[in-house]
């Protein structure tokens, strides 16, 4: 019988992903939500993971960035894969490396167009509308070391109109985020082998 995936989420903000990713996996056979990861003290997504039992850490940039004892954590968690809701931090190298293409992220935007640092939340459909695009939707994408320039796994788009204001772009692509995200992370853990999972090379 193939093990449970564990599964940490990192997100930074409401947790508006993180809530649909929690509920999409509440008793499945296939994954396990295990930890919430969050860089701000007070965001809605805490209240979120306590409401679903799932543990929170809170870390700080110089633990992120200038120790490995996230990954320390991870392991204690046994913790397989890694998804990125709504975090804003780019991932340091030696997660990238502990964690190869088990680390997704969804960005809301139709990649490689309007990604980079500084292209996250708001400031992402704002360019989308000052460039009169006629559609846009999210990508979700393996991590790598650089701000939205891993492999992409899935893109989905939806139409806009030319009268649509940055919220209702926001609101047409988030409604996308929300549909597909938990399906495709729930594909990419089908595709792990237990036998070589994260907890298990750590040991």
């Amino acid at each position: 019988m193939k093990k449970i995936i564990n599964i940490a989420i990192f997100a930074s903000g409401g947790g508006s992903n993180a809530q649909k990713i929690m509920a999409h996996f509440q008793g499945s056979e296939v994954g396990c939500v295990s930890l919430v990861v969050c860089n701000k003290k007070g965001a809605g997504v805490i209240q979120i993971a306590e409401s679903f039992g799932v543990p929170v850490v809170t870390i700080d940039r110089q633990m992120f960035y200038e120790t490995e004892q996230l990954l320390e954590i991870l392991k204690n968690y046994k913790i397989d894969f890694i998804a990125l809701a709504g975090f804003l931090w780019l991932a340091p190298a030696y997660l990238v490396r502990a964690y190869p293409r088990r680390i997704v992220n969804i960005h809301p935007a139709l990649l490689p167009k309007f990604g980079g640092k500084g292209m996250y939340g708001h400031h992402v459909h704002e360019a989308v509308k000052a460039a009169g695009e006629i559609e846009s939707g999210p990508t979700i994408h393996f991590v790598d070391e650089h701000y939205d320039e891993g492999d992409v796994i899935f893109q989905i788009a939806c139409p806009l109109n030319a009268d649509d204001s940055p919220d209702e772009i926001a609101r047409k692509v988030l409604a996308l985020e929300h549909q597909y995200y938990p399906i495709i992370i729930e594909e990419q853990i089908k595709l792990i082998d237990s036998n070589v999972s994260i907890g298990r090379l750590f040991d």
